[in-house]
């Protein structure tokens, strides 16, 4: 196994740990997610997806892993543009902040299968107002994952680029 599929295994591990911590944290822990913490979500979500599809499919040329990098670095890179937004909205003064829209539950509501999903997008929270872990505000944690996810995705093709 090379070490681009070594890679792409262990962020799909990492991926599944951070979609765990984050419903953990809205449905044991009571955080309500904001609308931008709800759009990191479903980053999260597909980058695990995307990593999933890919880890599983045939590495065998150069070609394949670079569009494999790509299609795993677009949500990464979306996701963490939104997490320096939030970061952004919360450091403003108190009542500067611009209002995050409405919850995604009454964007969605009429889609198909809503109830089956809803609890994916269901959250109320400010966007503003900053909850933390470890002391560390949520949304850095987010910068963090998608971060690494970029930089170990391109670093293990770095690594294969001279491989068939």
């Amino acid at each position: 196994m090379n070490c681009f599929r070594k890679t792409l295994l262990g962020l799909i591990v990492l991926s599944v740990l951070t979609a765990c911590g984050s419903f953990f944290s809205q449905y044991v822990l009571g955080l309500d997610p904001c609308v931008l913490c709800i759009l990191q979500r479903v980053s999260v979500l597909a980058v695990g997806l995307v990593v999933l599809l890919t880890a599983f499919s045939r590495q065998t040329s150069k070609a394949v892993r670079t569009l494999s990098a790509l299609l795993i670095s677009v949500p990464a890179v979306y996701g963490a543009g939104v997490a320096v937004y939030q970061l952004w909205l919360q450091s403003l003064p108190p009542g500067e902040a611009p209002s995050c829209g409405a919850p995604w539950t009454f964007r969605l509501k009429d889609w198909p299968l809503f109830d089956y999903w809803e609890f994916v997008v269901r959250g109320f929270g400010n966007c503003a107002v900053p909850d933390y872990f470890l002391d560390i505000p949520l949304p850095v944690w987010s910068v963090a994952y998608f971060g690494f996810v970029v930089l170990a995705v391109w670093f293990a093709w770095f690594k294969t680029r001279g491989a068939k």
